[in-house]
């Protein structure tokens, strides 16, 4: 006579399709912060994670929707929003000691150019040492909206945001 069930259920995380435990397995593992790169309809986030028994202490964060107050007038989800978020969670993280990180992108495929590589280009920029190919980058003329300045026909004073995050 049997106690156990012969199924096993997964994971409810698992079964609902929001974490592959393999990969997150791996990354822990290498005892490294984690660079934690959500991206949603309208906003970025980025967050340096540590691992602990009770749950992930994040470390740093920020989102795109910050982008605002600095006098960014345009889409938060896009390339140039992305790299901007990168390089505040570059600087966020550097000014908590945190030198180096690995890439944790969920879900999400890895698609060569893509926003979530335009943020780690941006924590690379600001300082952060994330160990990714270069390849995976997208383009400078990508980066600083020049795709979009042509399709709207306005400045996007890219520089001017980019040197805000790099002084405060």
């Amino acid at each position: 006579m049997k106690f156990s069930p012969k199924y096993k259920m997964p994971f409810k995380r698992r079964r609902e399709g929001k974490t592959d435990y393999k990969q997150r397995l791996k990354l822990l593992k290498s005892g490294k912060p984690r660079l934690v790169v959500r991206r949603s309809l309208k906003y970025i986030t980025a967050q340096i994670a540590e691992f602990d028994k009770k749950g992930d202490k994040i470390l740093a964060s920020a989102t795109s929707k910050e982008l605002k107050k600095l006098g960014w007038n345009f889409a938060c989800d896009n390339l140039p929003a992305a790299y901007l978020t990168g390089l505040l969670i570059g600087k966020r993280s550097l000014e908590k000691n945190i030198t180096e990180a690995v890439l944790n992108s969920g879900l999400y495929p890895s698609v060569k150019g893509s926003r979530i590589y335009a943020v780690v280009k941006g924590a690379k920029d600001a300082g952060l040492n994330v160990p990714v190919d270069e390849e995976m980058f997208p383009s400078d003329e990508r980066i600083r909206g020049q795709h979009i300045e042509k399709f709207k026909n306005l400045p996007l004073e890219f520089e001017k945001i980019k040197e805000k995050i790099i002084g405060e």
